[in-house]
């Protein structure tokens, strides 16, 4: 690291956790983010900050003014364009010595097998199960780490699927994909702006651990949270040992779900 990355730094640097190592491990990082919008915007902002080398924004859309209530990357200014684009140059700006790639795209399984292939770890800021679905595959292919979350009105969820792991379930372990589940979305559902940002953040806190090598990662549990109580809720997910994406020999024959 040079000496201006040395003090931008240098709050990570301190901590015993991470230290120099830690942080070098961040700049050599690429981070592939799916959807630049209300998750999508806190956990691609707190990458950036933190020192991801490389971040890949994935997103079809354009900013609308209705989106400017949560999606904290995009800016009045920006109504029209292309949500990727307005989310470069709000984490550029923040710091400009990280590389951020701009895809305007709605990528398919080949094209996710590929991007997928070149990150060290990928977070889901999607908000539709068919593209969490997909996601998933190409991580469980990939045996790329995938930070998972999700916030529909007031209330959010987050865990970590590890197919690095042996014992680590995957998305489809937790929610069948053979198994029809209806999308929520915030255009008719709503969604309380600040609940983005919390799970959004913690999405940026999980990747960014299972990069530096730091702490436990959430891998085996989903975090609930109801907004209106704060309180959040553990759920121990095991991996499924007929699961379509990721059974095998050593997939646990336990349930899905497990009381901690």
């Amino acid at each position: 690291m040079n000496d201006d990355q040395l003090l931008r730094y240098s709050r990570h640097i301190l901590l015993d956790e991470i230290g120099i190592e830690g942080q070098q491990r961040a700049l050599a990082a690429s981070a592939l983010v799916i959807g630049a919008g209300g998750l999508g915007s806190p956990a691609a902002l707190y990458l950036a900050s933190a020192g991801i080398g490389r971040i890949v924004l994935v997103d079809d859309d354009v900013v609308d003014l209705t989106n400017l209530q949560r999606q904290i990357l995009h800016t009045s200014e920006r109504i029209g364009q292309p949500k990727a684009e307005s989310g470069r140059a709000s984490l550029l700006a923040i710091n400009p010595g990280i590389e951020v790639v701009a895809l305007r795209e709605r990528a398919g399984d080949a094209r996710l097998a590929e991007l997928v292939g070149q990150a060290s770890v990928v977070l889901d800021c999607s908000d539709n199960f068919a593209t969490r679905h997909a996601v998933n595959r190409a991580c469980v292919a990939q045996r790329v780490p995938l930070v998972s979350g999700a916030v529909i009105r007031f209330d959010g969820q987050i865990s970590v699927f590890d197919p690095r792991r042996d014992d680590s379930p995957c998305y489809s372990c937790l929610f069948p994909q053979d198994q029809r589940f209806e999308d929520a979305a915030c255009s008719s559902m709503g969604v309380f702006a600040p609940l983005v940002g919390v799970i959004g953040a913690m999405q940026a806190a999980e990747a960014l651990k299972l990069v530096m090598q730091v702490g436990q990662s959430l891998a085996g549990r989903l975090l609930l949270l109801d907004g209106r109580g704060m309180e959040w809720t553990s759920i121990g997910v095991a991996r499924n040992a007929g699961c379509p994406v990721c059974g095998g020999e050593a997939a646990q024959e336990a349930s899905p779900f497990t009381a901690i």
